[in-house]
């Protein structure tokens, strides 16, 4: 009788170690399955960085670009460029009134009676 004890408790003994390794094959799987998942999230987690950087620079170059605009546009820029032009409209018209004062002074001394050549 202690053979046949023996013998299912080596069945048994069997039984256990072919279900271990059963678990640890299908757990070796499972862990590879894991690995494969995670080298996958951890390029497209560097592929999400990458365009987070692109975005951040673009959106720095974006920033600047509209303040550039914004010092450009502003109340006191668009002030003295009104000024400056309004100086220019008022020096332009003195000089247009001085040319026209000499040109009927010339035309008015010039008797455009020329003598005779040859």
């Amino acid at each position: 009788m202690d053979g046949a004890v023996d013998v299912k408790f080596l069945i048994t003994i069997g039984g256990i170690i072919f279900s271990v390794a059963g678990a640890a094959a299908v757990g070796k799987m499972q862990i590879k399955s894991i690995l494969e998942s995670l080298r996958d999230v951890e390029k497209r987690l560097r592929d999400i960085d990458k365009r987070i950087d692109r975005l951040e620079s673009d959106n720095g170059i974006v920033t600047s670009r509209v303040n550039t605009l914004s010092e450009i546009n502003s109340v006191s820029a668009l002030a003295q460029y009104n000024s400056k032009i309004t100086r220019l409209e008022v020096l332009l018209n003195e000089t247009r009134t001085a040319v026209n004062t000499h040109r009927q002074e010339y035309l008015s001394s010039h008797s455009s009676k020329h003598p005779p050549v040859g």
